[in-house]
């Protein structure tokens, strides 16, 4: 295919096949199932001793202390059963993981970088996958419209440049501005590569990142490897933070996922994806604002597992301001319930796998559940502190979270 095909790229036929995977449960997955459904059944008798308790009281102003502390119970042992939970399966991955590298496997990968106005950072970032410690892959950037000289910038590069182990093949498909999800599918579309790379443009992955992601796909049950992601940017107390929520909210808790194989979201910077996995999860769909959600869920849903790769790192840019950060966190949870509102049948039909349901659950609670429950426990405090003078529970009760999260990172 000329250079001349390759710019011209823009009308692409997607497909959305229908196929269902069987897969096999090991014994480790069957004592995980018995451990969260006995948990399950815990809350669910303390939801019963709430809910019928405040009966035998009358005083009203009993009633309201009462259930505000029944509440906070409930979410202390929530909060202990989740970062208890994340810890011993996270531990159980850990324990198990080991670094083989797959001699003699070395299938062919298409690195699809999605740009939007991206001309001063493209050639370095170009530059930059050209390093990879791997020998047998292609780098297709997709320009998505761009109105700056990303495009006049990207044109420079197509051919073939040379990389660690010989020469890569670089690509750019130029495109009508729609989205990173219409991106991400015209690079596919465009990729003949069994597995593909989907990154963000601003990220930056470890030389050893598609060596140690790919060999996952040895097992035919592997649709899709997450990758670990990091912030690069840590030049503030600010970012530092972020790092560390990167490292126990996001790292650990998919480690712990990993363990049953069942991943629940594969990070916007990096993901790597058996293409069949891809196709019969339909591609990617731009009607959520989390378009790595949705996929995610839609290739659980068709069968396939999901692991998780710490040795697969892409180096992100953290927001350095508040109104940045809470930009994202909101998009991020506004997109994320959208993929559950659009996956909903997966949250109470008996029919649909166990770890599919699971796995939504999860994203319910972390999304809505967890962050609700935090503002509730923290204005409790406040209030207990400004009208009782109980202001030693703020603290105890702060720094018991600080470590939970410095224990589970």
């Amino acid at each position: 295919m000329n250079l001349k095909q390759n710019i011209r790229k823009t009308s692409i036929t997607l497909t959305n096949t229908q196929t269902s995977k069987a897969v096999k449960e090991d014994r480790g997955r069957l004592l995980i199932k018995r451990i969260f459904s006995t948990g399950f059944i815990s809350l669910a008798l303390i939801g019963v001793i709430y809910f019928t308790l405040p009966f035998t009281i009358l005083s009203f102003g009993s009633l309201l202390e009462y259930s505000t502390l029944v509440s906070l119970f409930i979410f202390l042992i929530v909060l202990l059963f989740r970062y208890f939970s994340i810890l011993v399966m996270a531990y159980l991955y850990i324990n198990n993981y080991t670094f083989n590298r797959k001699e003699g496997f070395y299938p062919f990968v298409s690195i699809i970088v999605p740009v939007y106005n991206e001309g001063k950072v493209i050639t370095a970032s170009v530059q930059s996958l050209l390093n990879l410690d791997y020998s047998n892959y292609e780098i297709i950037v997709v320009n998505d419209g761009s109105t700056d000289d990303t495009y006049e910038v990207a044109k420079q590069m197509v051919g073939y440049k040379k990389g660690k182990f010989g020469d890569v093949k670089v690509s750019v498909i130029n495109k009508p501005n729609g989205g990173k999800a219409k991106a991400l599918n015209a690079g596919i579309s465009f990729s003949k590569a069994e597995v593909v790379l989907c990154m963000d443009g601003d990220s930056q992955l470890s030389e050893d990142c598609i060596r140690a992601a790919v060999r996952h796909f040895v097992d035919p049950s592997i649709g899709a490897v997450a990758g670990n992601v990091k912030v690069q940017n840590r030049r503030k107390f600010f970012t530092d933070l972020q790092a560390l929520e990167y490292i126990e909210g996001l790292n650990m808790a998919r480690a712990a996922q990993s363990f049953m194989r069942l991943v629940n979201i594969i990070p916007g910077p990096v993901g790597l994806f058996r293409r069949k996995a891809i196709e019969d999860a339909g591609y990617y769909s731009s009607d959520t604002f989390a378009e790595d959600a949705d996929l995610t869920l839609k290739i659980l849903a068709h069968g396939w597992r999901i692991f998780y790769e710490p040795r697969a790192i892409s180096y992100t840019e953290a927001p350095e301001k508040l109104h940045q950060l809470l930009k994202q966190r909101y998009r991020w949870t506004r997109g994320i319930l959208q993929a559950i509102r659009k996956h909903k049948k997966l949250l109470v039909n008996p029919t649909i796998n166990f770890g599919d349901t699971f796995v939504l659950w999860t994203m319910v609670y972390e999304a809505l559940i967890w962050p609700t429950m935090n503002i509730f426990s923290n204005l409790f405090f406040i209030f207990a502190a400004v009208f009782y003078g109980f202001s030693t529970l703020i603290f105890f009760w702060w720094a018991g979270l600080a470590l939970l999260d410095m224990s589970t990172a």
